[in-house]
């Protein structure tokens, strides 16, 4: 038996009844639901639930998938013993690289790290520290090239999910729409403020009083992908730019962490250009 809850989530053309048929067949299973988020926008239903593992789970997928034939629900179990293998990016800015592998390493998260990829080389000692496959991909002189090499470095990996952590280059639209919601950004920005390159030295010109920093899935335009986790923290008039970028690569380091892990558990899902998020 599993020491974990099993995680259920299911989306549907909203309906009444959807949840009570979900209980009812978690109840037949002989099961019990230990937690449960709902939400439903744009016509359109979806729910978390966590189930605990003392229910039979030949019999929970049985009644689960009998009642998405039924219905044409889009319904998925998740056992909990998945390690999912997701790709890092990176460029010269590694403090958000080195916190994921450091969570990772302690167990924090329940990934696996398959590669780090990179337009530079100074995040290779951390991949070599971490035994990480580094994988260098240059621009050169042809920047199509290079994005070419990527699409094909992603394909042969196959990650379940790619965290650009602070990677600093715009990812054309076949890259972005192939991994469309398996790619998480963070910004380093309190979106939709100060979107693309120097948000921080453009804050500090605005005299902003508070910055902070938004996890999002990417989408083909900068920055504007659905916000999965968001983190503030407050500056004054005495912050250089130099000091906002020290203080926000904390909120970074966090937002992202958190971005990750809710993802992980299946916690996010998307209407359109937003989320709602079970946790």
């Amino acid at each position: 038996m599993a020491d974990h809850p099993y995680i259920v989530t299911l989306r549907a053309p909203d309906a009444p009844g959807i949840v009570a048929e979900l209980a009812k067949a978690v109840f037949q299973a002989g099961g019990n639901i230990s937690d449960l988020g709902q939400h439903s926008e744009q016509g359109e239903f979806a729910c978390r639930l966590e189930v605990d593992p003392t229910v039979s789970l030949a019999s929970l997928r049985e009644h689960l998938s009998s009642l998405s034939t039924q219905h044409g629900w889009s319904i998925e179990l998740f056992e909990g013993t998945e390690i999912p293998r997701i790709v890092i990016a990176c460029s010269t800015t590694l403090h958000c690289l080195s916190d994921l592998l450091a969570r990772i390493a302690v167990g924090e998260m329940g990934c696996e790290v398959v590669a780090i990829v990179s337009d530079q080389l100074d995040g290779q000692s951390l991949a070599e520290q971490f035994r990480i496959p580094f994988v260098h991909l240059p621009v050169g002189q042809d920047r199509r090239d290079q994005e070419a090499r990527i699409a094909a470095t992603l394909g042969e990996l196959n990650p379940d999910l790619v965290v650009l952590a602070r990677y600093m280059r715009i990812l054309p639209a076949e890259i972005t729409e192939a991994w469309e919601g398996k790619m998480i950004n963070i910004h380093h920005s309190f979106l939709p403020a100060f979107a693309g390159a120097g948000p921080y030295k453009r804050a500090h010109e605005r005299g902003v009083k508070l910055i902070g920093a938004t996890a999002h899935y990417v989408t083909a335009g900068l920055d504007e992908g659905p916000i999965i986790c968001q983190d503030i923290t407050a500056v004054t008039h005495r912050d250089s730019t130099r000091d906002l970028a020290r203080r926000g690569a904390d909120v970074e380091r966090s937002v992202l962490a958190a971005a990750l892990r809710l993802h992980l558990e299946h916690r996010v899902m998307v209407f359109g250009n937003r989320t709602c998020v079970f946790n």
